[in-house]
């Protein structure tokens, strides 16, 4: 057979070479960029916080921060979904159970009666809680959220994010929706969760912080 018989062959192979390494790449890049999207959205591990914020996280997504080494919850205040006028500054001496979410968030939807429940449960007992809409564009559709769930605490309106970005580097992840903050009765961040939470473990992010003295 001839030289130039086994030159189709030769660029097929170079071809099939080309496809081979393509697939590769995009392989590749494919899992880089599954990897970006699950690091944004996750927060496990055994400690976080960066920016010296003292979080040690659980296996059950739960951060602490030992009572000795928190720092202020920033000042959060402004208008609510309702046209309201807040300060949370104003229940300083209560527990306070910030909860960010948005009408648009699946998961905001499934924890939302878990966070009625519990909010009703311990109004009695010094905790307040306060919500954080962000995102929604405008204030209807949140207002619409809390009363299909019976929403009956204040939820400050955040639609950019700005109060979010008023808690210290490596508090609050403001791509994480549902987050979940609790506040001591002196005024400083004692726990958070960057994810859905069960009333079990909503439960169990402010038992420790009543038992407090």
């Amino acid at each position: 057979m001839s030289a130039a018989s086994h030159a189709p062959q030769r660029s097929n192979r170079t071809r099939s070479s080309t496809r081979t390494r393509s697939r590769a790449a995009l392989f590749t890049s494919g899992a880089a960029v599954t990897a970006l999207l699950l690091s944004a959205c996750g927060s496990g591990g055994t400690s976080g916080g960066s920016g010296n914020t003292g979080f040690v996280t659980g296996t059950d997504g739960i951060a602490t921060v030992e009572k000795a080494e928190r720092a202020a919850a920033p000042e959060l205040s402004g208008k609510t979904i309702d046209g309201e006028q807040l300060d949370v500054a104003d229940y300083k001496g209560d527990i306070v159970v910030l909860n960010v979410w948005g009408s648009w968030c699946g998961p905001c939807r499934l924890e939302a009666k878990n966070f009625v429940k519990v909010s009703e449960d311990l109004k009695d007992q010094g905790v307040q809680f306060v919500g954080i809409n962000t995102r929604d564009t405008s204030t209807k559709p949140a207002v619409a959220f809390e009363k299909e769930y019976g929403v009956t605490y204040p939820s400050l309106y955040d639609p950019t994010g700005k109060l979010m970005l008023r808690f210290e580097k490596g508090t609050l992840n403001p791509q994480a929706i549902p987050s979940t903050i609790v506040i001591d009765r002196q005024g400083n961040i004692a726990s958070r969760s960057l994810q859905p939470l069960s009333e079990e473990k909503l439960r169990k992010m402010i038992k420790p912080i009543l038992a407090e003295k």
